[in-house]
This record gives structure tokens, C-alpha cells and sequence, in this order.
């Protein structure tokens, strides 16, 4: 007989310094290679250069594997640290969460800048066999090094420059352990190099790269009309629909809404080949998976736009207009600046912060509706292209309306139907409990979201036949609510009658509602396999706890956090506190159930497209291995070996404790 792993008091591990880095690096950056810890080195220059500080930035990639980040900005400090008794520039580059970006009241070190969590160069230090860096700073160039993470040349005094002659130069050697692949990707670091460049209107950035006979290949990049050229020059052989629409609008004085300085800069047109460079940016990170600041773009165009068809009367009788007609055929670059970015997650693709979408849709709509009406002609060509799209969607969804009108089951009494006929579009939650089906009936938008509440919990369906499946109610109205009779993986499954292009679960964010989702999950992969293979299966992430933050004057707003678990909330409290704001100021809710939110926060949380978190479904329910644990997980005869799984696997929850 097996015996049960040692669990006692030395079994908890407490990672300190960097060591969370290394432990668990996929937590803090991209391991697919390098680039990503090099990049946040270079937007620590780039924040230099935002802040006014900085008009070069230079990198070299050397043959070594070693590359380097050089600007001319004020230099990271290198006296004393009050709090750490040891040089400023060593706290930075060894310590997580330390840095000049927190403190971004009454300007701070970086009033807008990328870096929110402060884990930047720090990983950047954890990941890599040596980093050196020399800063010119109160005219003396000074330098130190690291190994593995740890300072193995402390901080020397090595000359006088001058006292205008100012700047850092780091240079790493990534640790090839950490990654999938040693090499940085030249085509994505020109693209960042490229697009720095672009957000900072007369920068100076280049990339230099070392050749194996010792010769070196220059690039440099200046772009004195900022994103107007650099989209130029992505559509140089594009057919334009309407000349460049640029704007550049930023908050003058302090509100309860917004601070000041906040805002965006945008350049938009529409080609005939459809949307051929999107590219946003949040306080110049790159934001490749897009977010709530180019949602508030949208946002503010298609409103314009809508406003425009209005007073013109220009749209049919009959037709509805989504922002998607319009935004079809468009290309755009922007660039916004938000003084407290949330991202998902520290790498950063995408923007979350709800309050950015507001943001940037009024600081667009106005200028753009003045622009529409002062040129009739283009105001005209894009009505007519967003209605001709908008006639083609709702053509399409009628032609598949007709296909499944016959011999249409009567939809269960308790569904809150939706009224779009557009399938990709619609959306349905089932929904843990009448009471969280009652808030999340106020709080959708009737238009595409469709609500089932169901009463218990589900049964596990892993080992019922498909023939007894409706002989449980919920099963019944789920299957008929979706449109989609039981099926196998590997035989014939109807899809035409499926009436939901996306199928959502949203249970309380506790152990009860995570064992719903495990048993909605068991019955759609059992039985429901295609829609789990053609990405309709997804699982709403509701909040478990909301921080209240109060304002201090015209310069800090109230503001409020949501957190989907302790983790996230321990968080965001650091985050509060190297703010420097008062101990205790905050006040904590915690969400007991769905039931607890009211409409609004059920919505805005958990329900609204552009501001929730999901997570979609893939299964692959053909794999051996896939079956096998599914069957030790949910079978009925199989409570002895769960019992011994969780015996040998129980102690992997250690890391994340």
C-alpha cells in the first residue's frame, strides 16, 4: 500500500526575493523566448522618453546572445534607498513590486507610463545569466552587475562625465533555461523598436545587430508626424474609402471621472480591402489583444457615425446598425494615456480597465462628429458602408432562420429569450439560481443576451445514456434552449438548429458554483462535444471581492477594483500601498453570490463583452488519457481511485498557497 506524501508544517515554501520569478516565470512573462523581458527594459526607456526626459533610445543585439538597452534619459538612482539601506538602481533591479511608477500622485516619477505591477526589469534580472548596467547620473557614470539575480559587482563610481551627460545602459544575457527558444525574433523587436518610435513623435530609436564577421546593421527610426505617417505608411497601396482621421484630446482638468492629462491619440480610415493594420497602445505598451481602449474607440465612432446617419436621415426603414458594420473595413493606430492601466495579466496584451472605455469613446466622438459634418461627402461614404454591411448581416441570419424554422420545441417558460436574429451574436447564460437569474435579467442587454436559471445542481450526466438525458428538467430546457440535440464526438451532430453562438456558464464564485460548472462541463463534453470543439462552451468569471478606494481632491478620483479571487485582491492592496494611500482607507465587499450584485454590478463585472473575463472551453474528448481521468473524475465506481489521485496529487496545490 502507497503512503500518502509527508504534509506538515515544512511542506509550505515561502519564495522570496526573485524566486517566485524563477519558480513559476510563466506567471511574469512569455517563455516562447526572450524578447518579452527585454521589452519591458525598453519601455522603462521609453516611459523616460514619455515623461519628457529622453530623446534617444538605442538597442544592440550582440552575437553573444546579449542585448542591450541604451536612452539618454535622467538615470535610475543610485544613492542610498530610505527603506533598503542599499544603493536605489540594486532595490530596482532585485526587489518585485519596487519601482518609480506607483507613486503617481501630484505627477510623481512617471505620471503615465506602462509599468503598473513594478515587476519589470526585476524579472528581466531573475531570467538572465548576467545583467549589467551603468547609469550616468549627478556627473559620474556609475556601474553593477548581477548573476542569476543576485548583485555580484556592487555599485562603483567609474568616472565623471558631466552633468548634463545623463542615461542608463542595461545589458542582459537571458537564461536559455527559461525559454522555449534562446533566439529574440527580429521581426517582432523591429516592430516594438518601430512602434516607440511612432507614439513618440520625434524620438530617436534604433537597432543595431551584431553579424557573425564583426560588421553591424543599422536601423533607425523617426517619425515626426507620429501615427498619421506611420499608418500611411501601412496603407501605401490601400484604396482609401476617406482620407486619415486624426485626433489627439486630452484631459485639461481634474474631474470626478478622469484625471487630468488623461486621453487618447488616434488616427483612423477605412479601406476597400477591410481592416488591414489595427495596432493600440496603453502609455506606448503595445496591446496586440486590443481592450476596453479600443472598444471606447469604437465606441465613439460608431456613435459619431450613428449621429450623423440620424440627422441626415439616412438609414432605411428596418435596418439596426451594430458597431461592427462599421468597424469591418477599419484601420487604425491607437494610443492612449491612463494614469492606473489594469492589464490581464503582467505580459499585458490587453487592456481591462473598464473606466478606459468611457475614456477614450467621449474624447473620440465629438471631434470625429464635427469632422463627419464638416465633410459631408465622407460622412455620406461611411453611412453608406456601415448600412450596406448591416442590410448583408441581417440577410444572412433570416437565411438561417428559415433553415431550422421547422418543427421548432417549445422553448422552456423560464428562458429570458433575446431578440437579435443574428446567431454569432447572441449569447446565453446559464445561470446558477432564480435569484442571480433575476439580477442578471435587469442588468443584459435584451438586444443579444439570453437568460436560463436553473434550480440545483445538474446531474452528472458522464455515465447516462443519451436516450435518459431528458428525463432530468434542466438538462431538458438546456438542450432545448440551445437549439442542439445529444451527440457524439465521432457521429452526426445537427448544428443548423443552434440558436447561441456563445453558451455561458455563471455560477458564484465558491466551491458550490464551481462544482455546477464542473457538471455543466461534464454534460456539454459528454454529450455536447461539438460545441465544445467549435468554442461555444464558456465560463463566466464573476468577481469575488470589490475594493472601494476613496478620493483625495481633484487629483485622485474615488475609484473601485474588482477581484476574482484572494490572490488578485492581496494584490491590488500591494499595489494600494506602494501608492502610499492610508492603511485601512479602502473598504472591502465580498460577493457571497451572484445574488448579492445588484444589475449594474452583475453587468459590468461579469456580463458586459467589453469589460468581462471568460474562459473558453477546449476539450479533446478523442484522447485516451482526456477519457480516462474524465471517467476517474466523474464515474460512479470510481471513488477509490479518486480518492488515491488526490492522495498523490493533492500536494501540487502547494505552489499556488
Amino acid at each position: 500500500m502507497a503512503t500518502a506524501p509527508q504534509y506538515d508544517e515544512s511542506s509550505v515554501k515561502v519564495l522570496k526575493g526573485l524566486e517566485p520569478v524563477k519558480h513559476r516565470p510563466g506567471m511574469y512573462t512569455r517563455t516562447e523566448n526572450p524578447l518579452h523581458i527585454v521589452q519591458e527594459v525598453i519601455d522603462n526607456a521609453a516611459d523616460e522618453a514619455l515623461a519628457g526626459n529622453a530623446k534617444q533610445i538605442d538597442v544592440v543585439v550582440y552575437q553573444d546572445g546579449s542585448i542591450s538597452v541604451a536612452d539618454d534619459g535622467r538615470g535610475i538612482p543610485v544613492g542610498i534607498h530610505p527603506e533598503m539601506g542599499v544603493p536605489t538602481v540594486e532595490v530596482v533591479f532585485t526587489q518585485l513590486h519596487a519601482g518609480g511608477k506607483f507613486n503617481k500622485k501630484d505627477g510623481g516619477a512617471y505620471s503615465f507610463s506602462g509599468g503598473l505591477h513594478g515587476v519589470g526589469v526585476s524579472v528581466t534580472n531573475a531570467l538572465s545569466t548576467r545583467l549589467e548596467v551603468r547609469v550616468k547620473r549627478d556627473g559620474a557614470e556609475h556601474a553593477l552587475a548581477f548573476g542569476d539575480g543576485f548583485v555580484i559587482e556592487p555599485l562603483v563610481q567609474l568616472k565623471e562625465v558631466g552633468k548634463k551627460n545623463t542615461g542608463t545602459t542595461v545589458r542582459c544575457w537571458p537564461d536559455p533555461k527559461y525559454f522555449d527558444s534562446p533566439h529574440i525574433p527580429m521581426g517582432e523587436l523591429t516592430h516594438i523598436l518601430r512602434s516607440k518610435a511612432v507614439l513618440l513623435p520625434g524620438i530617436s530609436v534604433s537597432l543595431t545587430v551584431e553579424k557573425k564577421d564583426g560588421s553591424r546593421d543599422v536601423q533607425t527610426w523617426t517619425y515626426p508626424d507620429g501615427l498619421a505617417g506611420y499608418l500611411s505608411e501601412q496603407l501605401v497601396d490601400a484604396e482609401l474609402i476617406v482620407p486619415l482621421f486624426r485626433g489627439e484630446r486630452y484631459i485639461s482638468e481634474e474631474s470626478d471621472s478622469f484625471s487630468k492629462g488623461e486621453g487618447a491619440a488616434w488616427v483612423i480610415t477605412w479601406t476597400e480591402e477591410g481592416g488591414i493594420a489595427r495596432e493600440s497602445y496603453v502609455n506606448l505598451i503595445p496591446t496586440p489583444s486590443g481592450g476596453t481602449h479600443e472598444t471606447g474607440l469604437r465606441d465613439g465612432v460608431f456613435n459619431a457615425v450613428k449621429s450623423f446617419i440620424d440627422l441626415h436621415n439616412l438609414l432605411p426603414k428596418g435596418v439596426k446598425l451594430l458597431p461592427e458594420d462599421l468597424f469591418a473595413r477599419a484601420s487604425f493606430v491607437l494610443s492612449a494615456k491612463v494614469l492606473d492601466p489594469q492589464f490581464q495579466g503582467q505580459t499585458k496584451e490587453r487592456l481591462s480597465s473598464r473606466d478606459a472605455l468611457r475614456l477614450v469613446s467621449t474624447q473620440v466622438r465629438d471631434p470625429f462628429e464635427l469632422w463627419l459634418n464638416e465633410h459631408l461627402d465622407y460622412g455620406k461614404k461611411l453611412a453608406e458602408l456601415a448600412i450596406r454591411q448591416a442590410q448583408s448581416r441581417m440577410k444572412a441570419a433570416k437565411t438561417v432562420v428559415k433553415k431550422k424554422s421547422s418543427g421548432v420545441a417549445v422553448l422552456p417558460g423560464k428562458l429570458t429569450d433575446c431578440t437579435s436574429d443574428d446567431v454569432s451574436r447572441r449569447e446565453l447564460f446559464l445561470v446558477e439560481g432564480d435569484s442571480a437569474g433575476g439580477s442578471a435579467k435587469q442588468g443584459r442587454d435584451k438586444d443579444f443576451q439570453a437568460i436560463l436559471p436553473l434550480r440545483g445542481k445538474v446531474l452528472n450526466s458522464w455515465e447516462v445514456d443519451q436516450g435518459e438525458l431528458f428525463g432530468n428538467n434542466e438538462i431538458h430546457d438546456i438542450a432545448v434552449a440551445i437549439g442542439v440535440d445529444p451527440h457524439k464526438l465521432d457521429g452526426p451532430a445537427d448544428l443548423s438548429g443552434l440558436r447561441y453562438g456563445k453558451i455561458l456558464i455563471m455560477s458564484d464564485a465558491d466551491v458550490d458554483g464551481s462544482h455546477i460548472q464542473v457538471l455543466l462541463l461534464t454534460l456539454f463534453c459528454r454529450h455536447f462535444p461539438q460545441l465544445v470543439k467549435n468554442g461555444h462552451i464558456h465560463i463566466a468569471q464573476p468577481p469575488l471581492y470589490r475594493i472601494d478606494v476613496p478620493g483625495s481632491g481633484k487629483s485622485k478620483p474615488p475609484r473601485k477594483f474588482y477581484a476574482l479571487d484572494d490572490g488578485e485582491q492581496e494584490a491590488i492592496l500591494d499595489k494600494l500601498r506602494l501608492e502610499k494611500v492610508r492603511e485601512g482607507s479602502w473598504s472591502i465587499s465580498r460577493f457571497k453570490g451572484l445574488g448579492e450584485m445588484n444589475a449594474e454590478q452583475l453587468f459590468e463585472t461579469t456580463m458586459n463583452p467589453d469589460t468581462r473575463r471568460t474562459l473558453q472551453i477546449d476539450f479533446d474528448a478523442i484522447e485516451d488519457d482526456t477519457r480516462r481521468i474524465m471517467t476517474m473524475l466523474m464515474g460512479k465506481g470510481e471513488a477509490s481511485s479518486r480518492r488515491a489521485w488526490l492522495e498523490e496529487n493533492g500536494n501540487l496545490a502547494e505552489g499556488d498557497i
